[in-house]
C-alpha cells in the first residue's frame, strides 16, 4: 500500500436548518465579514437574507458577480475590499466557484503583490483570512478541501491555487439550499463529483478500503442524480450528493493508492480556460475518451473491475470486453442526465488544441504518472476524439 498523509481540518455542519448555527460558529472571528456570492439566486431564494439576519450584529460587506469559472479580475475586487475595510473573515454563499474565489481572496488579503501571483506560485501564501461556507450545490468539493481553481482571461489560463491555510473553518450544508439549482448545473455538479472519484479510482494500485469508498461514491452519483432531476425536492438524494461532493475531493479517496495527476482535470481546465464552458460538462465529455485512450491489455483489469462493481457486468467475461462496456456505460450515464456527449455541442473547436496540450505539459503535474502515461500526442488524441 502506498504511503499517505491526510489532514481534514474543516468542520462539516450538515442538515436542514444548519445555517442557524452560523452565529455560534463565527462568534470568535471578528465583526467585519465579506459575503462572496455569484448571481442573484441566493437573494431570490432567501439564503442571503437569512445570513444577514443571523449576522445582524456584524458589519457586513458584499462581493457579488462571481463567475462560473471564477476570474482573477473578480478576486482582485474582493482583495481590495478586504484591505480597505479590514475584513476579518469571509462567508462565501454558493457553490465551488464562489468558494474558490473566497479562498483566493483570503490569501490575497495578506499579499502585497497581485493575487494572480499566488495562483502561479501558491508557496507564496503565508497567511489567509478564515473562511466559513454556506454551500448551495453539490459539485466541486471545495467546501471540504484547501484548494481552488482561478481563471485569467488575459492569459487564457485556468490554474489551481492551494494551501493548507485555505481550508474553510466550517462548511454549512443544508440540502434544501440545493433544490433550486437548475437541472443543467445539478447534472454538471454530479459529473464533477463522478470525475473526481474516477480520477482517484482508476489508478494502477488501489486497496480494499478506498476501492470500496470510490465505488460507493460512484453508485451514489448514479442513483441519486436521476432522482433529483426527476424530483428537485428529494432532500434525501440531495443530501447524499452533498456528502459525495465533500468527500470526493478532500484526499480521503487517495489514501494508500497510486498518486493521481488528475489527467482529465488537466485537459478540461484548458478547454474551459479558452472557451469558458461549464467544468462538469467538460469533464463528462473528456472522461470516457480518456478511459478509451488509457485502455490497454495492462490497464483493462482495473477498468473491468469498475464495470463489474459499478454497472453489474459479468465478472466471468474477458477483462477487455468488460472494460469496453464500462466505458460505454459511463458515456451512457452522462447522456442520461442530459449532458452533451461532444465538445462540439459545447461550442468548442480544435483551434487551440495545440496550445492546450503545450500548456498542460508546462503547468500541470507530470502526466507520466497517469493510469496510462500521457504525453503531448496522447492529450491531443483525447481532445480530438472528444470533438
Amino acid at each position: 500500500m502506498h504511503p499517505y498523509t491526510l489532514h481534514l481540518p474543516t468542520r462539516l455542519v450538515f442538515g436542514e436548518g444548519a445555517i442557524e448555527k452560523l452565529p455560534e460558529l463565527t462568534k470568535d472571528f471578528g465583526k467585519k465579514v465579506l459575503i462572496v456570492m455569484g448571481g442573484g439566486s441566493v437573494k431570490r431564494n432567501g439564503i442571503l437574507g437569512r445570513a444577514r439576519e443571523l449576522l445582524r450584529d456584524r458589519r457586513i460587506f458584499e462581493l457579488s458577480g462571481v463567475e462560473p469559472n471564477p476570474r482573477i479580475s473578480t478576486i482582485r475586487k474582493g482583495v481590495e475590499i478586504c484591505k480597505k475595510e479590514g475584513i476579518e473573515w469571509l462567508l462565501p454563499i454558493g457553490a465551488g466557484s464562489v468558494i474558490d474565489s473566497a479562498k483566493a481572496i483570503a490569501a490575497g488579503a495578506f499579499y502585497e503583490g497581485d493575487a494572480w501571483g499566488l495562483v502561479l506560485d501558491s508557496s507564496k501564501i503565508k497567511k489567509a483570512l478564515p473562511i466559513f461556507v454556506v454551500l448551495t450545490n453539490a459539485a466541486t468539493g471545495s467546501e471540504y478541501d484547501d484548494s481552488g481553481v482561478i481563471s485569467n482571461l488575459e492569459t487564457d489560463e485556468k490554474l489551481p491555487i492551494g494551501s493548507p491555510l485555505l481550508a474553510p473553518v466550517a462548511s454549512i450544508m443544508d440540502p434544501a439550499y440545493t433544490c433550486t439549482v437548475p437541472p443543467k448545473h445539478t447534472a454538471a455538479g454530479a459529473a464533477d463529483i463522478f470525475s473526481h472519484t474516477i480520477e482517484q479510482y482508476i489508478v494502477a494500485d488501489g486497496n480494499i478500503l478506498t476501492d470500496a469508498m470510490c465505488e460507493g461514491m460512484l453508485k451514489t452519483v448514479i442513483e441519486c442524480t436521476p432522482r433529483v432531476l426527476k424530483n428537485p425536492n428529494d432532500l434525501d438524494a440531495r443530501g447524499q450528493l452533498m456528502m459525495a461532493s465533500s468527500f470526493g475531493c478532500c484526499g480521503l479517496l487517495t489514501i494508500g493508492r497510486t498518486p493521481t495527476p488528475w489527467p482529465c482535470h488537466a485537459i478540461e481546465h484548458e478547454i474551459s480556460a479558452w472557451h469558458d464552458i461549464t467544468h462538469g460538462e467538460g469533464l463528462a465529455v473528456i472522461t470516457p475518451h480518456w478511459m478509451r485512450w488509457s485502455l490497454t491489455e495492462k490497464t483493462a483489469p482495473r477498468l473491468a473491475q469498475y464495470g463489474v462493481r459499478i454497472f453489474g457486468l459479468d465478472p466471468r467475461a474477458p477483462a477487455m470486453e468488460n472494460a469496453e462496456k464500462a466505458i460505454e456505460k459511463t458515456s451512457g450515464f452522462f447522456r442520461s442526465i442530459g449532458i452533451p456527449a461532444t465538445l462540439s455541442e459545447l461550442g468548442v473547436t480544435d483551434e487551440h488544441f495545440e496550445a492546450m496540450a503545450d500548456h498542460v505539459l508546462s503547468h500541470w503535474w507530470p502526466l507520466s504518472g497517469a493510469f496510462r502515461p500521457l504525453d503531448r500526442e496522447g492529450i491531443l488524441a483525447i481532445l480530438r476524439a472528444s470533438l
